[in-house]
């Protein structure tokens, strides 16, 4: 009798470390197969186009194009396509906005092994992958009227801008990472600073440190 199917796995991170240590991990379980991976955004898009991938595991900093980005731009190419955002960040943080984005599940990268591999399974069977914190997080975003932080305010396209400004990243180098016109980023960064009731860049970053939005 022919054995279950493996999950055929992508990974996207801009470290080897990362990867290998994915890697590692993964190779415990029978029921998953690494089919291929890519240390920037580019490459993800480049390479899923030509494999067969049942869940991909991709990073939200990576270069070229963000796993924002990337996510985007699956939705259009391979929108039935299950993606894992990976991040050094608490759920809190992005986890709330990368699933409102479409993606089917987050996890830190702290998380243990054999929570990753439920949440590949579970994601691959059509499932989202939320851990009780962070579903607890989405529940108060559907009714928050009270306590929001002032990056809620922010479009998606608008906290990307934030991040990287926050990263103290020139508006140029922002234009050119996310196509954009410089007049329109710095669009983006007159509103940013409307909303969060900021003046400066230097009031931006020490916003995102404070509330650990930048590593």
């Amino acid at each position: 009798m022919p054995s279950d199917p493996k999950i055929k796995v992508f990974i996207a991170d801009d470290h080897d470390i990362v990867r290998q240590g994915i890697e590692k991990v993964l190779s415990r379980a029978k029921d998953i197969l690494i089919v291929g991976e890519a240390s920037n955004g580019n490459q993800v898009l480049e390479r899923i186009k030509q494999l067969d991938v049942d869940v991909l595991l991709m990073d939200v900093e990576m270069p070229e194009k963000t796993g924002w980005d990337v996510l985007a731009d699956l939705k259009v190419i391979k929108p039935h396509l299950p993606v894992i955002i990976l991040s050094i960040f608490p759920e809190e943080h992005y986890g709330p906005r990368f699933i409102k984005a479409g993606a089917a599940g987050y996890l830190n990268k702290a998380s243990k092994p054999a929570t990753l591999m439920e949440a590949i399974r579970k994601v691959n069977q059509g499932g989202k992958y939320v851990s009780p914190r962070l579903a607890d997080l989405l529940i108060q975003d559907m009714g928050r009227n009270t306590g929001e932080k002032l990056h809620d305010k922010l479009s998606t396209r608008e906290f990307q801008v934030f991040c990287r400004i926050a990263g103290g990243r020139k508006l140029k180098d922002i234009a050119e990472e996310l196509s954009l016109s410089i007049t329109t980023v710095s669009t983006h960064r007159a509103r940013i600073l409307e909303k969060m009731d900021l003046k400066t860049n230097a009031d931006l970053i020490h916003y995102a440190i404070k509330h650990g939005l930048v590593s």
